[in-house]
């Protein structure tokens, strides 16, 4: 080994350790700055300013639409394991789009319940989201979607609904 050699393998690790930190600072920092509501204002948004509406699909294009396809199903069949959290606002037909997306693929199907008043407590109690959004979705959103498995979180605990999760993953 050169004496070049030597130094370059001395000042990488110390280089790539402060790197590291930097950006896990970074992360920080910005996690952080997302919690005490760093560029905007306290408390819930106005309904005007809500990205869709209760009762409607999501926008059928631009990033939405190739959310399915080019996102989440290319990083499932590069081997990924993959968990989506999606709200059916359009019902069966979202499911739909989800399914054809995921075609080939292995999914477990999770319905996640709350009763509306729960849910409703919980969407105040956490203070960001639009109120009476959550009551309104609670039921609305299951009706019509086929499921492997549901879970009720109204009386449960999270970590027990999750080990149930768990059980039904292969």
């Amino acid at each position: 080994m050169t004496l070049t050699g030597i130094s370059v393998a001395a000042v990488s690790a110390p280089l790539a350790l402060a790197g590291a930190e930097i950006t896990l600072g970074a992360g920080v920092l910005t996690w952080l700055l997302h919690l005490t509501g760093w560029g905007k204002p306290s408390g819930p948004r106005p309904e005007s300013e809500w990205p869709w509406r209760y009762g409607t699909s999501p926008p059928g294009r631009g990033t939405w639409a190739a959310w399915p396809d080019a996102g989440v199903t290319a990083t499932a069949r590069a081997g990924a394991r993959v968990i989506v959290d999606d709200v059916f606002l359009g019902g069966p037909a979202s499911q739909e789009a989800w399914r054809k997306a995921l075609r080939g693929l292995n999914v477990l199907w999770v319905g996640v319940h709350c009763e509306g008043a729960v849910a409703e407590a919980r969407e105040t109690a956490r203070g960001d989201r639009p109120r009476g959004m959550a009551a309104a979705q609670a039921e609305t959103v299951h009706r019509g979607v086929a499921y492997d498995l549901e879970v009720d979180t109204t009386h449960t605990e999270s970590l027990t609904v999750a080990r149930t999760i768990a059980l039904h993953v292969t």
